[in-house]
């Protein structure tokens, strides 16, 4: 091989103590760019990783000795232009989180597609040739939010993306899907952290008294100002506003906003002194606002303005597998606030729960187990200690096996009573969306395997990821 070919192949560590995951590791990674090394534990992995460098490092979380976020730090402190690509079966938040606060070059759940980690590896093969630092995430983060689901991963993945950023995001998602929830940990982890997190429902404030909710007032302002009194923009300067169902915004309110992001100062209601404030937006709507734009409802230099980052929060009826985990912490945290022991579902219980079609989403679920935690009367929770709504077999075996279409008729139906319009817009993309990700989770992450269980072809499904799931589309 002569110089200039060696010096083409980028040299891979992988560092796992699973003998299998090695081992498909280092054939998927037998290419003739790529030399691969495989080493069991970290320990002994991290004095040849100080002295030799790779171009990139695959490491596992949970390991015996140093386990690999220690070993990344102590890596990437020696040499911080190293990628990491950290590996974890326990694909929860906590573990994203910890993985982009190290500096992980990317974030991979197991089970992973292997000709989706040869591409990661050589997208960071390209990274460290380009000699770019990779993104990492400040410390601090108190609200929970759980889910294994794919959709939920890629929330996972944008918050810890844009950890490091000031820049305004658009959280999408129904009613009670979590998207303060979202913004709190999209604030916990922004160079903000320590300034004040303000939060504000449009939905739930009369429209004459938005403005000054929002901006304050002078004294004497109108009826009843008896005092100055500052708005949530300037209880919130330095730090973040988050604006819940942005879509209610009354017109003229919109505009007050929008000249606001533009100039960052603004004038008490009453007020003659403009204000300046240092604000980070981030905003939430259950609503498509693009259709509000077209119907003349929302602003659209406003909706360009709020629509820099967008993230999507999937229905709780769209993460099922989540629905077990999430029932046993709100389960948990019922039983703390109301000072009692925590109820444990059985097994046929919590498969039902499974099966419901939860249009209340995860605020239903919590309210069902704080209502659970009062009123079942043994440790153990049964089917038949379920709210009576629940316990119908219409509930539960219509949603998860039986008519769809029925439940999707009556959903336009509601839709179109509450005076919904372009139905196709929102429905297609949802049904799309699941479709794919159900695709994807039984085919293991494999796209081609996927595509052929949906009827499509490889190049249509990949169009369809950078559409609808950006993030995985990128995997």
């Amino acid at each position: 091989m002569t110089e200039a070919a060696r010096n083409d192949v980028a040299r891979v560590v992988i560092v796992d103590d699973d003998r299998a995951i090695r081992w498909v590791l280092e054939r998927a990674l037998a290419q003739p760019d790529l030399d691969v090394e495989c080493i069991e534990r970290a320990d002994v992995a991290l004095p040849r990783l100080l002295e030799n460098p790779p171009d990139v490092l695959v490491t596992d979380i949970r390991m015996p000795g140093i386990d690999g976020l220690d070993l990344m730090s102590r890596v990437r402190e020696a040499h911080p232009d190293l990628p990491v690509i950290v590996m974890t079966a326990h694909s929860d938040l906590d573990s994203a989180v910890a993985s982009y606060q190290g500096g992980a070059f990317e974030y991979l759940p197991k089970p992973f597609d292997v000709d989706e980690a040869l591409a990661l590896v050589r997208r960071a093969v390209a990274h460290a040739r380009e000699r770019q630092r990779p993104v990492t995430v400040p410390e601090g983060l108190n609200a929970e939010i759980i889910g294994e689901a794919p959709a939920m991963q890629e929330v996972f993945r944008a918050i810890g993306r844009l950890s490091h950023s000031h820049i305004t995001v658009l959280i999408n998602g129904e009613s009670g899907t979590g998207k303060e929830r979202v913004a709190q940990a999209l604030h916990q982890h922004s160079p903000r952290a320590g300034k004040p997190f303000i939060a504000l429902n449009m939905a739930a404030i009369p429209r004459d008294l938005i403005e000054s909710e929002l901006f304050g007032h002078e004294k004497g302002a109108f009826t009843g100002a008896a005092q100055q009194r500052q708005g949530r923009f300037e209880q919130a300067n330095g730090g973040t506003l988050f604006l819940d169902e942005i879509g209610d915004m009354p017109a003229e309110t919109q505009t007050r906003l929008l000249r606001v992001l533009a100039d960052g100062e603004f004038y008490r209601v009453g007020g003659h002194t403009p204000v300046k404030v240092d604000v980070r937006i981030i905003a939430a709507t259950h609503q498509n606002l693009e259709v509000l734009v077209d119907d003349g409802r929302f602003r659209e230099d406003l909706f360009h303005r709020l629509n820099v980052i967008r993230i999507h929060l999937p229905k709780l009826a769209e993460r099922r597998e989540d629905i077990p985990r999430l029932t046993r912490h709100f389960l948990a945290e019922a039983a703390k606030e109301l000072t009692t022991d925590i109820k444990v579902l059985t097994s046929e219980a919590e498969a039902h729960l499974t099966r419901l079609p939860w249009p209340g989403n995860v605020r239903q679920l919590e309210n069902i187990c704080r209502w659970l935690t009062v009123m079942a009367s043994g440790r153990e929770i049964l089917v038949e200690d379920l709210p009576p709504e629940l316990r119908s077999p219409s509930a539960s075996e219509s949603s998860a096996l039986g008519d769809w279409r029925t439940a999707f008729r009556d959903w336009a139906d509601h839709a179109l009573a509450e005076g919904h319009t372009h139905l196709l817009e929102e429905a297609v993309p949802d049904f799309e969306r699941i479709l794919i990700e159900t695709a994807l989770k039984h085919t293991g992450g494999r796209k081609g395997e996927a595509a052929e269980l949906l009827g499509w072809g490889r190049n249509t499904l990949t169009r369809k990821l950078k559409t609808l799931l950006p993030a995985l589309a990128d995997e």
